[in-house]
């Protein structure tokens, strides 16, 4: 099964039109399937006395507030339009995660085929009870969340109208850079079987081998945060993938999907030519005279697998040459009585 990939620009243009387009183009030729933004209005999602998260404040103006900080990173509705038609050029799919009721609305007029909700949105009931009565696909990222609060959320986006079958959950930790002892991979087969739902991962870890190891785990979708350059001033782009890491990410997908294969335990059609050169015949130790009898002084297993199985030992012992047989010669059964 193809794993969706979603590169995550988010507000790594640094609420640039130019840049954002330019980040459209390096999910492109990477091979993503989808380039993700963020839409919000800063003063529908922010109130004047939220403070910045710790990790905000060590990559961002530490004299701003947590909205005059998200203000800068905002990009209008009519960009969204530019944006969406760009990525229908380009040939990749648009998506952008709304923060707040108004911009949901507008994007479900940009006719969107999935909703991405945010982790910090998980128990935001008006905005849930909003997406989830558009019954489109829905992509529901835990960062900070236990299963009851997964929970409350899907029955809202159901209740609201959304089929279950329609939804992904994304196993995720809401911390930038995320530590590897706190990832804990595992809680995503939790949810599919506690949910019974297609479950991914959004990764915020350094690096690209978490996410690899989710998709052998058996992620369905993988979002991971990208930007032009890790040096550029903002609150994301340090915990980013710069391009060829996100296009080694793409590749390592890839691969693992291959690598997965059906499950079914068979010889591959690359090894089955090297049965013979691999495994084992039943030889003769030494030279055997006809007439004498084969036992574990005058016979043993040695490559190639040309004559009798090794798996026919308690069979081969006892019987009688019926011609002479060479030192090293594997052992046929016409050699054999």
């Amino acid at each position: 099964m193809k794993t969706f990939i979603i590169a995550e620009a988010g507000v790594n243009h640094n609420g640039s039109l130019e840049l954002a387009k330019k980040l459209i183009d390096v999910a492109v030729d990477t091979g993503a399937d989808a380039v993700k933004f963020q839409t919000f209005k800063a003063e529908n999602v922010v109130s004047s006395v939220a403070p910045k998260a710790e990790y905000q404040l060590k990559t961002t103006n530490n004299q701003e507030t947590q909205l005059e900080m998200i203000k800068k990173l905002e990009l209008s509705f009519e960009d969204f339009k530019k944006l969406k038609n760009y990525c229908d050029e380009k040939g990749i799919m648009f998506l952008s995660t709304p923060f707040d009721i108004e911009s949901a609305r507008f994007l479900k007029e940009l006719e969107l085929e999935i909703f991405k909700i945010p982790s910090g949105e998980i128990t935001n009931y008006p905005l849930l009870k909003e997406i989830g009565s558009y019954k489109k696909k829905v992509i529901l990222s835990t960062g900070m969340a236990d299963l009851g609060e997964i929970e409350d959320a899907l029955d809202i986006l159901i209740e609201s109208g959304t089929k279950r079958e329609d939804i992904t959950v994304l196993h995720c930790n809401t911390e930038y850079p995320t530590p590897m002892e706190d990832v804990n991979l595992k809680a995503m087969l939790t949810i599919k079987e506690a949910f019974k739902v297609n479950v991914g991962y959004s990764d915020h870890t350094l690096g690209i081998e978490v996410p690899i190891a989710a998709v052998a785990l058996g992620a369905t979708v993988i979002e991971k945060h990208f930007t032009l350059d890790k040096n550029l001033p903002g609150p994301d782009h340090k915990a980013s993938l710069e391009p060829d890491e996100l296009k080694a990410l793409v590749k390592a997908i890839r691969n693992i999907e291959k690598a997965l294969g059906s499950g079914i335990k068979k010889p591959s059609k690359s090894e089955i030519k090297n049965i013979p050169i691999a495994r084992k015949s039943i030889v003769a130790k030494r030279d055997i005279k006809k007439g004498e009898i084969l036992t574990e002084e005058n016979i043993t297993t040695k490559r190639p697998a040309t004559g009798i199985s090794p798996m026919m030992w308690k069979q081969v012992i006892g019987k009688k040459a019926l011609k002479d047989i060479k030192a090293d010669k594997p052992l046929e059964f016409g050699d054999i009585e």
